[in-house]
């Protein structure tokens, strides 16, 4: 191991100051991480000579034993040789782009007559593909459109008949297998059509209307309405695409969202003023690379698809490496920023649609990936499966209870949820009530052997946090479970001893599973308290009234409901339920409270 950090110690000490590309190595010779530097010397010694914060990188550096280095003139060449690197090797520890085949794409195989119709399963080797679309709709009515303006074939096998077949007497096929269209003509209208899909529709229907004018001009009447339909049918089509606005045309939109260990990079392409092409890259950040990272392979894999990309790019940040040709705008109003703001709509939906399909093909999946984002929040050791949350309510000092509602893996436990009457603590004292059913909570378990909760939860800020701390330190199990707290007004998540709060972002799952667990404490208290006060009220009033039991007050309760019916009845109706002489007593009684 000593001589293998020898070498790697000269590799360092002769890498250039230059631009250009390094690539490590493990022990069996096979490249597993492949990277891009403006400065090869310093990019490649900072992965060894300080502390990294990411476990994948310090994984990554216990495995290196070589390192391989390329030098190129500009950091755009070295970002360009990268992307090429890491399709040729594909390396464990770089990013993971998902395959696009679940989109389906437009195909126009490689024949003399050639075929026009949508895969999912493309071939380079034998047809022309456009796409891949995100919207299945969107492609279908494209689709429509062309078979609506070109007779094109849809068989399979060209075999050459003497008699066309019904789809040529539909006018939906131009029957070259009869000799009734020559290759020069059918190729013509395949050059319109690939014209069309790429988006210069406005080309397409010029060409048209020159064509219309010269069958006019020669007379040829059929043939120029023919033409006509055509322009027509594309004249609606166009009409019936995304404008955004007609004064922006070839331009390129990218926008990202990102969560954990993914990104999701969108793009949209703009001709002539009408969004032509959206589509949604996914790429597994193995290596916590950087937004403009991220974002470069995103582009990087767009202009492989495609060919190239346009000149000017819309983008939600500015990157630092210049590359040759491309012209990147972060417009920060009108038009071109609704755009941007647009593209990233749709990398969060796309994302927000993802989870949604997970969580139906398996309901546990979303507890799972919600659990996971609170521990990472929290820097807890342990997944929190079982959370408690403890909650005091009292009114005016009177009545003071207690509740303590129990998650487990995500959901509520009814069936473990605990009502507590305060029997220490004289009066309103809310940290000496948080105290007392936290001690009886968890003193309880520990005697019955059962397992203590991975995260404590109290609703309420500092005292009440600290007041449950002090019984966790009586129990000693201060140091088994992790106690928060959730101050009300500002909803901050606070651990003992932090001065500041724990930051959790406000609209994150973890934030929300947290607020659900209050709530649902604060439901349960609450209601607990409401009919105890209820309760009392009623005993208060009735329990002093001489020769007025619990059957009889039972009887009064079941026929009138409440205290409050019961002073509205008459005298009769009393009598009729307790007798005359009890209706009478209960009668001056309830009077005489009333006065007071």
């Amino acid at each position: 191991m000593k001589e293998i950090r020898e070498n790697l110690k000269l590799i360092l000490k002769t890498l250039p100051e230059k631009p250009g590309v390094y690539r490590f190595l493990d022990d069996k010779g096979t490249v597993i991480y492949v990277g891009k530097a403006k400065r090869l010397k310093r990019r490649v010694s900072s992965y060894f000579n300080k502390e990294h914060d990411s476990a994948k990188v310090r994984m990554l550096v216990t495995k290196i034993r070589d390192i391989q280095t390329t030098v190129v003139d500009t950091e755009w060449e070295a970002l360009l040789l990268e992307n090429s690197m890491i399709k040729q090797f594909k390396p464990h520890y770089n990013i993971l782009l998902k395959d696009d085949k679940s989109y389906p794409w437009i195909a126009i195989t490689k024949e003399d007559f050639p075929r026009i119709f949508s895969t999912r399963n493309p071939n380079p080797s034998q047809m022309h593909l456009y796409g891949p679309y995100s919207s299945v709709k969107q492609m279908n009515v494209l689709l429509d459109t062309i078979n609506s303006m070109f007779q094109l074939r849809n068989c399979k096998r060209l075999v050459q008949n003497d008699r066309p077949c019904i789809q040529h007497q539909l006018k939906k096929c131009a029957a070259p297998c009869c000799g009734l269209i020559s290759q020069e003509a059918y190729q013509k209208d395949i050059r319109k059509i690939q014209d069309i899909i790429k988006g210069n529709r406005k080309e397409v229907i010029n060409q048209l209307k020159e064509e219309m004018m010269r069958y006019a001009d020669n007379l040829e009447f059929e043939k120029a309405k023919e033409i006509k339909s055509r322009i027509e049918i594309l004249e609606n089509f166009v009409v019936k695409s995304i404008v955004v606005s007609p004064t922006m045309t070839n331009m390129d939109v990218f926008g990202m969202e990102e969560e954990n260990d993914c990104a999701y990079i969108s793009f949209m392409r703009i001709i002539d003023g009408a969004i032509v092409q959206a589509q949604i890259i996914e790429i597994n950040n193995k290596m916590d690379l950087s937004k403009e990272d991220l974002l470069w392979a995103g582009m990087l894999e767009i202009k492989e698809k495609l060919g190239n990309l346009f000149a000017t790019i819309l983008v939600p940040f500015m990157p630092t490496i210049e590359a040759e040709g491309w012209e990147f705008q972060v417009p920060q109003r009108g038009d071109k920023r609704k755009l941007v703001e647009l593209a990233e709509r749709n990398a969060h939906f796309y994302l927000l649609e993802k989870k949604k399909r997970q969580d139906l093909v398996n309901p546990e999946r979303r507890s799972q990936r919600v659990l996971q984002a609170l521990q990472t929040a929290l820097g807890m050791k342990v997944l929190p499966r079982h959370i408690e949350c403890f909650d005091n309510s009292n009114t005016q000092g009177d009545d003071p209870v207690a509740a303590m509602v129990c998650f487990l893996d995500g959901k509520p436990a009814k069936k473990e949820y605990r009502h507590y009457l305060i029997k220490t603590v004289v009066g309103a004292n809310d940290f000496a009530s948080m105290e007392e059913v936290v001690y009886r909570r968890y003193h309880r378990l520990l005697e019955e052997e059962k397992p203590l909760p991975d995260l404590v939860v109290i609703d309420g800020g500092k005292g009440q946090l600290t007041s449950a701390y002090k019984s966790l330190c009586d129990l000693n199990i201060q140091n088994r479970v992790m106690l928060i707290g959730i101050a009300e007004r500002l909803e901050d998540i606070y651990k003992y001893g932090d001065e500041y709060p724990t930051y959790i972002d406000k609209k994150s799952e973890a934030q929300k599973l947290l607020q659900y667990v209050r709530d649902e404490v604060h439901r349960f208290g609450i209601t607990h308290h409401r009919n105890r006060r209820s309760k009392t009220s009623i005993a208060s009033v009735l329990d002093d009234i001489p020769g007025i039991g619990p059957v009889l007050k039972k009887k009064l309760l079941t026929k009138f409901k409440s205290v409050a019916k019961i002073r509205q009845a008459s005298l009769t109706e009393i009598a009729e339920t307790i007798g005359p002489q009890k209706a009478q007593i209960l009668k001056q009684h309830l009077e005489l409270t009333s006065a007071k």
